[in-house]
């Protein structure tokens, strides 16, 4: 039996380890919620971002597209690195990282600039992402723990898309655009903070990385991208060049893949059953959620000449309900599993896309474009916590994890794609039309993740 003696002194330690691990749990949380803020609040401050450095709608789309490239090319490789050097040191090195590299994109002189320290700012977010759920992991051992720890970490990083346009749209009225930099570096140096201490640590391992095998992944990557803003800007020499340089990398990476003891993309993971299907879903969320996010802010000022505080109070519609609409998908998904959200949710955001074309065919009055982004808001909420946990249950055994950073990755990959798409529809009369373009790719993976989905259930 144990003595009262011994329980007042195991109490006190008890009580501070409990304190240290919510500490830190809030520091990740803050640090993620740092990443996903940094995809949203730039939406609104487009327009005095244009016209401060002088930009093209292609110029825009770099510093947009320069982050989610860097992102989510390097987000297959940067799991291996926290593995091998230690999840801490990753995600202490990456949230230093992108708090000067805020600091220095507030006094970017030109927009190149800018999208070179956006570039830095995606590599520094890559290094997060997996280093914060090896650390939670490793913090909450217990599963039941594990869970309400991963739903706080859920919960506070949602609230990055639900605010991100609203505060980037403040700050913008009230010290430009350089402000929604500038508010990273004080949050950087919190969350730094809380992570500091012996609390926050995960050992090195002994995991390969094929660094020759990610160059080329990120050149892939970057070159397409460049071929498509090319072709949205006409530059058609240009678009030729990098689309023939895109076909390159991409040979030279699949025969990299083929020979690497340790390849970026995990074989075993792409092979499970329905999970090209739930990986093409990822991709077009992202494809319509960031597409809508570039074009529709242009839209507002030029149409609405709604000042950037205003615009970011009008999206309220699409980014409040990721902010608590979470809670219930993960009820849904407990009770019939994750297949039917991702496919409710493909529908809505199809749906919100279509209604967004319809506005704009109409001179874009509020009320219907509202409808269309309470529709997107619900169906981005619906998918996108569904999709994590379908992907994970999906994934072969030990290959959760390679298959939680291929997600990500798949993400952000589409995330590049609808903003360099969209983005060459943006000042043209085909915006309308282009929008059925993401409500287009929501449905096709709808209907690739209910036909993967049949098998699975017989």
């Amino acid at each position: 039996m144990t003595s009262p003696a011994l329980l007042a002194a195991a109490t006190p330690a008890a009580a501070h380890r409990a304190r240290s691990r919510t500490r830190a749990l809030l520091g990740i949380s803050l640090g993620y919620f740092m990443v996903l803020l940094d995809t949203t609040v730039l939406a609104v401050a487009e327009p005095d971002l244009a016209s401060s450095l002088g930009s093209s709608t292609a110029g825009l789309q770099w510093a947009v597209t320069g982050y989610s490239v860097a992102f989510g090319a390097l987000l297959l490789s940067a799991g291996a690195v926290a593995d091998r050097h230690g999840a801490h040191r990753a995600f202490r090195l990456g949230i230093a990282a992108f708090g000067a590299g805020s600091l220095l994109s507030a006094f970017a002189p030109d927009i190149w600039t800018l999208v070179a320290l956006r570039a830095v700012l995606g590599a520094a977010a890559a290094a997060c992402v997996p280093a914060s759920m090896a650390l939670i992991t490793r913090l909450y051992p217990v599963a039941a723990e594990r869970a309400r720890a991963v739903a706080v970490w859920a919960a506070v990083s949602g609230c990055a898309m639900a605010f991100g346009p609203m505060v980037g749209g403040v700050l913008v009225d009230l010290a430009g655009w350089r402000a929604v930099f500038l508010v990273n570096v004080p949050l950087a140096a919190l969350v730094l903070g809380l992570v500091a201490g012996r609390t926050v640590h995960g050992p090195r391992g002994e995991r390969r990385i094929d660094w020759w095998g990610q160059l080329a992944a990120c050149a892939t990557l970057a070159l397409g991208t460049d071929a498509l803003i090319a072709l949205g800007d006409s530059a058609w020499p240009h678009a030729g060049w990098s689309g023939l340089g895109g076909a390159v990398a991409v040979a030279a990476f699949v025969r990299r893949e083929r020979r690497s003891p340790a390849p970026v993309l995990p074989a075993a993971v792409l092979r499970a059953r329905g999970m090209g299907a739930l990986l093409l879903a990822g991709a077009a969320v992202n494809f319509a959620l960031l597409g809508v996010l570039f074009v529709l802010p242009l839209l507002l000022r030029r149409e609405l000449h709604l000042s950037p505080a205003t615009a970011g109070l009008a999206f309220l519609p699409m980014t409040l309900p990721p902010g608590f609409n979470p809670l219930l998908t993960g009820r849904i998904v407990a009770k019939v599993g994750p297949w039917k959200p991702v496919l409710g949710g493909l529908a809505l955001l199809a749906a919100g896309c279509g209604v967004f074309a319809a506005a704009v065919l109409l001179g874009t009055p509020y009320p219907l474009l509202a409808v269309g982004l309470l529709a997107a808001g619900f169906g981005v909420s619906f998918a996108l916590p569904a999709l994590v946990t379908a992907v994970v249950t999906t994934a072969p055994e030990g290959g959760a994890g390679a298959a939680g950073g291929l997600l990500n990755a798949v993400r952000q990959v589409g995330a590049t794609l609808g903003v360099a798409v969209m983005g060459a529809f943006a000042a043209g009369p085909s915006l309308a039309w282009a929008m059925l373009l993401p409500a287009a790719a929501c449905a096709a993976a709808a209907l690739a993740v209910r036909r993967a989905r049949r098998p699975l259930d017989s």
